[in-house]
């Protein structure tokens, strides 16, 4: 049995990850779209991809750049994406792969 003061020295707050964070995506991955509530209680709409029994957050700037790509390069099948920055000034690059 865990006590309090052990669970609370263990604890890591759960936070959804985010696409960047994956070496390789497949284009063909589903992608699912779900409400969800944030911390105060706010309704907010989530695009996400399971990997591996994981989440990972996909932005709509992800979306509209392998739009573009396929656009071009229908038979596109992989994708890196890279991010910087943090909140509202992130930044994703999309790499067409394969």
């Amino acid at each position: 049995m865990t006590t309090l003061k052990q669970f609370a020295q263990d604890y890591v707050p759960t936070q959804m990850n985010n696409i960047a964070d994956l070496e390789v995506v497949r284009t063909d991955v589903e992608i699912q779209e779900e409400e969800r509530m944030n911390k105060e209680g706010d309704k907010y709409t989530v695009k996400y991809i399971t990997v591996e029994g994981k989440e990972y957050r996909v932005p709509g700037t992800v979306v509209e750049q392998i739009q573009t790509i396929l656009t071009a390069k229908p038979e596109l099948s992989t994708v890196k994406v890279s991010k910087s920055g943090t909140g509202l000034g992130t930044k994703y690059q999309v790499i067409p792969l394969g």
